[in-house]
């Protein structure tokens, strides 16, 4: 029998699976081929974070991975004054037996958005929008687009539907994964339904916000939002393995990725599924350093204004205790960042100020196991070790 289309596909974000109301993924069949382990010397001191510690770490992130069915992951953990922790295990091809390697590209999902809200804090640094201004003064056609501000969309406080949760846009993308869409087609979706909620009266989150977001860039600068976010973004962070894709175009080397968001509800290669669906909320490609770089520029707003970071950090509760949400940032635990999970990747970027700490994954996976996400298994089996007393903590799916 077909299984209903799975909504949790469409969430690519820290939150979208868990406190939406998507239907659970099946878990995991395949147990992980056997660990092939890659060590990245050159960023690791002697004697990395010890032999007790890295050996704890080896042993909590194996088990995890081969319990969980993850494929192939890579991790990497910098700590200042103690040292640091980079591995790649697994495999990146399951049909081939390659090893999963620190230097593979990822797809990073809803971790898009940090970079869609950075580029929008900067026009407001610039003073060329404001946070509190209406969506409908850059936009036609929101659904209260009056009441609704730009604040509103990026702390996912707008009430808007999002467009992922649509029925009729979950089959089509299903039924063809390697098409495009253009943000127009995705608002579309939206439009169609009625707002959730008031605005600023409970946070949902909603990929229509940050795809609004994105439009409202363009409106602003003349430019693509791919062109806005390299120029003004990667460039200035130093990022030259991170891009905006245009469409499917996936740079070498990278892993294949692995997913049951499909119509049978069997286990896919997405490697090649075309992402512009998630533009400006979850199209982008990065890799281990990059991403490494990006945490504490993120979490400390290196390329905004005090005073506008100030603001972003502002985080409102979700729901969950002990996470919460910003213009475009999460703090779970004490973590600042955000992760990303779309069919066949799941990445978490985040940097714990108290410690001046950088965490990164990357795995080739988004299948649930037991209703909880795997990078949310590997980045707890991690912190609560290096950081017991800030562990991130990502809530299961709700069914």
């Amino acid at each position: 029998m077909r299984r209903t289309p799975p909504r949790r596909l469409l969430a690519v974000a820290l939150l979208a699976a868990s406190l939406l109301s998507p239907l659970a993924a099946a878990p995991a069949t395949a147990q992980p081929a056997p660990a092939a382990v890659h060590q990245v010397k050159a960023h690791c001191p002697p004697g990395g974070l010890g032999h007790k510690l890295t050996a704890r770490l080896d042993k909590a992130i194996a088990g995890v991975r081969r319990e969980a069915g993850i494929p192939g992951l890579t991790v990497g953990l910098w700590m200042p004054g103690k040292g640091s922790y980079v591995r790649s295990t697994g495999v990146a091809d399951k049909v081939t037996g390659a090893p999963m390697r620190p230097d593979l590209h990822a797809r990073i999902g809803s971790e898009t958005k940090t970079f869609t809200v950075t580029a929008l804090l900067q026009l407001v640094d610039d003073g060329r929008v404001r946070l509190d201004d209406p969506i409908a003064k850059y936009i036609r056609g929101v659904p209260d687009g009056r009441r609704i501000t730009l604040r509103h969309l990026a702390e996912m406080r707008s009430g808007l539907f999002s467009y992922t949760e649509d029925d009729d846009f979950v089959q089509a993308l299903l039924s063809d994964p390697r098409r495009p869409y253009t943000p127009r087609e995705l608002l579309s979706y939206a439009f169609k339904h009625p707002n959730n909620a008031p605005p600023n009266t409970t946070f949902e989150y909603s990929n229509t916000n940050i795809v609004l977001l994105g439009l409202v860039i363009e409106k602003v600068t003349g430019r693509h939002l791919a062109d806005v976010i390299h120029r003004r973004v990667l460039r200035p962070a130093g990022m030259h393995r991170t891009l905006f894709p245009h469409g499917a175009e996936f740079p070498e080397p990278h892993a294949h990725g692995y997913t049951n968001q499909t119509l049978s509800g069997e286990v896919e290669d997405a490697t090649d599924w075309n992402p512009s669906w998630a533009w400006a909320a979850g199209a982008m490609i990065s890799d281990l350093q990059d991403l490494r770089r990006w945490a504490p520029i993120l979490a400390t707003g290196k390329l905004l204004s005090p005073e506008t970071q100030k603001q972003r950090l502002k985080t409102l509760p979700t729901g969950h205790p002990g996470t919460s949400y910003g213009l475009g940032i999460v703090n779970s635990g004490g973590w600042i960042g955000h992760n990303g999970s779309l069919p066949g990747y799941e990445t978490v970027t985040v940097y714990l100020p108290s410690k001046k700490a950088t965490l990164v994954l990357i795995m080739n996976t988004d299948v649930l196991h037991e209703g909880q996400e795997p990078s949310s298994l590997v980045a707890r089996a991690i912190t609560e070790i290096v950081t017991p007393k800030n562990i991130y903590d990502r809530p299961a799916p709700l069914n």
